[in-house]
């Protein structure tokens, strides 16, 4: 079960203007990630906590912890880290989470396609890195996608990087207002620039798994264009950002008969080996929310079924999930669930955040 640690800040540096990358040292506990893992943090500001989760750019071999934090406009959290934190601070996070990734193996010899968003390279940078070490024998185009070249995150790491792995590290900038001396990379990213990718700069043949992480529009853009050229739903990975979704999902309208089903549910909760009952309403509140209300300490981030830090197994009942944004379709069979998405839609419901 997932708790909050504390890591002291050990490093901190500037990657772009509005940026910042931040080393940390756990104190205590087993913070050991895979690439592409994300920490989810918590701080109270003026008497309400706040938690947001923010990726790990760090190869898994670095020896190091680091999270890249790029500060969002009203940002409450990410611009007090980028104004204000320094090294000795502390800061609380849970021990690292998401299934952004795939295994790596030495003897492999490997073809893979990144697509990152601003700041959605940090995810990415983590599995590059990784990869390129692991995999001798494996290539990695990376296309990454920015404002400007002022927007660029890592830039200077990612040439080195390139240099480093001559031969088997391209990266394709596009640039949407900087104009470049190949017009295709000037832009967004949309359906007709990846057709004149895969045609000219990517052979999209030989990918064997494809990994984008950005804003929703774009990332659902460039999946349905490696679908329909060639690659099917178990070569591509795909990470949400948070910051892009609006909150909970609003539930669907229901019917007359639907509507008369709604009443009250009785709820157990069972986490960390213990089991704890209540009652709860049909409608009006999520799993999660109902279980906070009861004073269980269940765990959650982003509240937008996003980051999977309230995922929880069903294990009697039916719920409604109304949004899902990471959990894979496996999971989802296997009875799943983002209780911060969910509403009881039987009379009796039992949930296990411990598997």
């Amino acid at each position: 079960m997932a708790r909050f640690h504390t890591l002291t800040v050990t490093d901190v540096h500037k990657t772009i203007r509005d940026a910042v990358v931040l080393t940390l040292a756990p104190m205590g506990g087993d913070f050991d990630f895979v690439q592409g893992q994300y920490l989810t943090f918590r701080r109270d500001f003026d008497g309400e906590e706040l938690r947001r989760s923010y990726s790990i750019c760090a190869g898994k071999d670095e020896g190091i912890l680091q999270v890249g934090i790029k500060r969002v406009d009203g940002g409450t959290f990410s611009t007090w880290v980028n104004e204000n934190i320094k090294v000795g601070d502390q800061m609380e996070a849970m021990q690292p989470m998401g299934s952004f990734h795939t295994a790596t193996s030495e003897n492999d010899g490997k073809s893979y396609l990144a697509f990152a968003g601003g700041s959605g390279i940090t995810p990415i940078l983590s599995i590059l890195k990784t990869v390129l070490t692991r995999e001798p024998n494996s290539e990695f185009t990376l296309v990454y996608a920015n404002r400007g070249v002022s927007s660029i995150m890592f830039r200077e790491e990612l040439e080195d990087l390139k240099n480093l792995y001559l031969g088997r590290l391209t990266i394709i900038h596009i640039l949407e207002t900087d104009s470049q001396d190949i017009d295709l990379f000037t832009g967004r990213v949309d359906v007709e620039k990846c057709a004149l990718l895969f045609k000219h700069w990517i052979d999209i043949k030989s990918v064997d798994m494809a990994y984008i992480c950005g804003p929703e529009p774009m990332m659902l853009t460039i999946s349905k264009s490696l679908k329909d050229h060639g690659l099917d739903d178990n070569q591509i990975k795909l990470e949400l950002f948070a910051s892009g979704q609006p909150g909970r999902a609003k539930r669907k309208a229901k019917s007359v008969d639907a509507a008369s089903h709604t009443g009250t549910t009785k709820a157990t909760i069972i986490m960390d080996g213990s089991t704890r009952s209540f009652t709860m309403p049909k409608d009006g509140v999520t799993l999660l929310e109902a279980a906070i209300e009861n004073n269980i300490d269940a765990p959650f981030a982003c509240r937008a079924g996003v980051c999977a830090s309230c995922r929880a197994k069903l294990l009697e009942g039916e719920v409604e999930m109304v949004a899902n944004h990471a959990l894979e379709d496996y999971e989802v069979e296997q009875g799943y669930i983002l209780t911060c998405q969910c509403y009881p839609m039987s009379d009796k419901i039992v949930v296990d955040y411990d598997q």
